[in-house]
């Protein structure tokens, strides 16, 4: 081959096929593509193989920062949780955004909101930076303003047990409503009728959608005739030490004790215990989530779901990021009662 072939092969033009065009001409999605090249196992042989002639066609090859810049995504979703990422409704939920996400090619980023300015200054520097794709917010809702700055530079907002659905693209929660509902019919149905709850502190607290949580579980009880004492778990060392304190320190000991949640239901069990008190033959407890541990120590509780439910927000994220309507964009699961051996009847004087 002589020097004018070499000089006409120099200028055959350079293919710029995008991510795009390559799921177009094959007909699946940009999430599809973007695994057949760095999840493999996750598609078809069949798939795969028409994916990759068809991106050799167009002389197209893929990276992380290549993809980026071609499709004008930063292939990464940012996850706002205001629990520790040890707690385990939020280590749940991160494991089953994460095992959705990651098969498709994006990248979870973790960012703890411990209160509202920090929350404030993360909507507000979102815009500038354009480095999430999506926005999923985990047990906490957001203001008008924070929706209209996401609404402007088209960033789809998923809401993980978050109460309000306007403003937000799509919502997977508990039915927190029917759980509380269950809690309270169980512990009545065993002729308790001296009940506390125990609940976190609102006002120090990001999370909002518990808030369902005591205001049925109250109501179920006043329709029964019954008004259950309320005591605040606040957040410290010494918590469970505090609240057994409140306890011994209320006008008549209860019979039953409903928790907010497992992290507090658990360690009140063995305190209670510590201080001379059987479960459940003086006083039966029953907690929320169903978490680790629940089973260990016999915890009866309501049983939710965090990673299916996660698993089903970031199917809905990736829908929504490729431009498609997200399937069920508002998803209630239904809550269980778990009856394990830390209730029992009352026992009559």
């Amino acid at each position: 081959m002589g020097p004018a072939a070499n000089r006409k092969i120099m200028k055959e033009p350079i293919t710029t096929a995008t991510i795009q065009d390559v799921a177009n001409r094959a007909k699946v999605s940009i999430s599809t593509v973007s695994r057949s090249f760095t999840r493999p196992d996750l598609v078809s042989p069949k798939t795969r193989a028409k994916v990759l002639s068809i991106a050799d066609e167009l002389n197209f090859s893929i990276s992380r920062s290549a993809a980026a810049l071609k499709t004008g995504q930063s292939l990464r979703i940012a996850l706002l949780v205001s629990n520790h990422i040890s707690n385990w409704f939020a280590a749940s939920v991160i494991e089953g955004l994460n095992a959705e996400f990651s098969a498709a090619g994006y990248d979870l980023s973790i960012i703890q909101i411990e209160s509202r300015q920090q929350r404030k200054e993360f909507f507000d520097t979102l815009p500038v930076r354009r480095n999430a794709d999506a926005v999923v917010i985990a047990s906490f809702d957001i203001d008008e303003d924070e929706i209209e700055r996401l609404s402007s530079i088209d960033v789809p907002i998923i809401g993980v047990n978050s109460v309000q659905q306007e403003g937000f693209s799509a919502t997977v929660n508990i039915d927190d409503h029917q759980g509380s509902i269950l809690a309270a019919r169980h512990l009545i149905q065993l002729g308790h009728r001296k009940i506390l709850y125990i609940r976190t502190n609102p006002a120090q607290s990001l999370h909002f959608s518990v808030q369902q949580r005591i205001e049925s579980f109250l109501g179920y009880c006043r329709q029964q005739g019954i008004e259950p004492s309320v005591i605040t778990a606040e957040e410290g060392t010494y918590r469970i030490d505090n609240l057994i304190t409140q306890i011994l320190s209320l006008p008549e000991m209860p019979t039953a004790i409903a928790c907010q949640e497992d992290g507090i239901a658990i360690p009140l069990i063995f305190q209670l215990e510590r201080n001379g008190f059987s479960v459940p033959t003086d006083i039966s407890v029953i907690g929320y989530d169903d978490s680790t541990y629940a089973h260990d120590v016999g915890l009866t509780t309501i049983r939710q779901l965090p990673i299916d439910m996660a698993r089903s927000a970031a199917r809905k994220t990736l829908q929504l990021i490729e431009g498609q309507p997200a399937d069920k964009p508002n998803e209630i699961f239904p809550a269980h009662l778990v009856v394990r051996s830390s209730t029992a009847r009352v026992e009559m004087d």
